[in-house]
């Protein structure tokens, strides 16, 4: 198969767990009527919780979490690939959280989950701070996975200022690669647009990217547009800033298509880095 709808839903969680799964649910069978055959949640769907130990509490380990549970049977419900964004995940090894992404197939099991490497630790020029490793765990693993309709590459949200590691997911078969986030209303305004693009561009790759957006807490408050680009770097289709769901049609073809026209994957050069200290000596 070379072609499939893809959704995006997009959510404002807040951290009441059963609240955002009921919102949730709610989106994904309506995306699932609208025709979508893949269908993908934000970055902590499960709850948006400010308050580190609050979230430790709620948090439950895998095998116990309801959201995921719920989103097994929700996907042979509707016949539908589920990508749950992340769920905030309790580890058995670390007093921190695990940022767990999670792709299930229509039966219901889990095709692949992937934890967020690149931790968000920022201090933005509005007073806004962020020290995600604070409450959360780095993955150290990229994570490829397979589908109906090929390799996809799975990331979570920071991780998309990181270029290197879609190079690496799309050298290595992905077609499709998935940035569930919550963007900052700040960062997301300057920024998120421009990076989901180039990272389609460089990797001649569709991006599905669903988005968190409005204000979930006193402090925090989220860009949302969830986006559907393809791998030219179009916008297929863009969420807005409400809650909601968006789906576009996935043409596979495009991706061979784009790469043949930019084979900048096939033309990658190993080089050296020469420092000034190095060039200095070289004349001398």
């Amino acid at each position: 198969m070379s072609s499939f709808t893809a959704g995006c839903i997009q959510m404002m969680s807040t951290g009441d767990v059963q609240g955002n799964l009921d919102v949730a649910t709610t989106l994904i069978r309506e995306a699932a009527s609208a025709g979508a055959d893949f269908i993908a949640t934000p970055e902590v769907t499960n709850m948006l919780e400010p308050n580190k130990a609050e979230a430790r509490a709620k948090a439950q380990y895998q095998e116990d979490d309801v959201t995921l549970k719920s989103f097994r049977t929700l996907a042979e419900e509707t016949g539908t690939w589920i990508l749950a964004g992340s769920l905030v995940i309790k580890k058995p090894d670390d007093d921190r959280l695990a940022n767990r992404s999670f792709l299930i197939r229509p039966d219901g099991g889990i095709a692949a989950q992937y934890d967020k490497i690149h931790m968000f630790d920022v201090e933005l020029s509005n007073g806004e701070s962020h020290k995600e490793s604070r409450a959360y765990a780095p993955g150290n693993a990229a994570q490829l996975a397979e589908t109906t309709w090929g390799t996809f590459g799975l990331s979570v949200c920071y991780d998309v200022r990181f270029a290197h590691l879609y190079q690496q997911l799309a050298l290595n078969g992905a077609r499709v690669l998935t940035v569930p986030a919550a963007f900052t209303a700040t960062t997301g305004k300057a920024h998120w647009h421009v990076l989901l693009r180039a990272r389609a561009i460089e990797n001649g790759a569709f991006v599905i990217a669903p988005a968190q957006c409005g204000q979930h807490s006193e402090k925090r408050r989220t860009y949302g547009h969830s986006l559907i680009v393809d791998p030219w770097g179009e916008v297929l289709a863009d969420g807005g800033e409400e809650p909601g769901f968006v789906t576009a049609k996935i043409d596979l073809d495009e991706v061979q298509k784009r790469r043949r026209q930019v084979p900048n994957l096939s033309n990658i050069v190993d080089f050296t880095l020469q420092t000034p200290e190095a060039v200095s000596d070289a004349a001398e």
